[in-house]
């Protein structure tokens, strides 16, 4: 399935009245893609959007966004491969599904979310080997250290 954002979409979120409603975080599902290092671009270990080409995920800020225009989409659901993330993504690059906590301004749609900002809350489909080093980076889904018996 391909979904696109229409234009009506975004004129929509722009009329938009604040009601000052105030919720928690949400926890949501998205995709991002793996950068790999090669002759003509540089990989910098940061997991960055499908959609928005060069749009990076840094470990220690939340990602951010104008509703808008475009915002932090993610999901209702778990998606787990790109036959379920039903976009096409701007490159060929590895792609890497997990949770992600929502808050801000926040625009719900059908499928799910447009966000004012977004935190990455686990890695947890994808490549092995990628899971293994961006879930260090990013310090998710990380088992607490316990205590050596002595």
């Amino acid at each position: 399935m391909f979904t696109t954002v229409s234009i009506s979409d975004n004129e929509l979120a722009a009329r938009v009245k604040h009601e000052g409603i105030r919720a928690g975080e949400i926890i949501a599902y998205r995709a991002w893609r793996v950068i790999d290092p090669g002759w003509f671009r540089n990989g910098n270990d940061r997991l960055q959007s499908v959609f928005m080409e060069g749009y990076v995920w840094h470990p220690d800020e939340p990602a951010s966004g104008d509703v808008r225009t475009h915002g932090i989409y993610s999901f209702r659901h778990v998606i787990r491969s790109m036959a379920e993330y039903g976009y096409t993504s701007v490159g060929d690059e590895p792609l890497l599904f997990g949770k992600v906590r929502i808050w801000g301004e926040v625009v719900e749609h059908q499928l799910g979310y447009r966000s004012q900002f977004g935190k990455i809350v686990s890695l947890d489909y994808g490549d092995p080997g990628l899971l293994e080093k961006f879930r260090k980076i990013y310090r998710v889904n990380q088992m607490p250290a316990t205590a050596s018996k002595a």
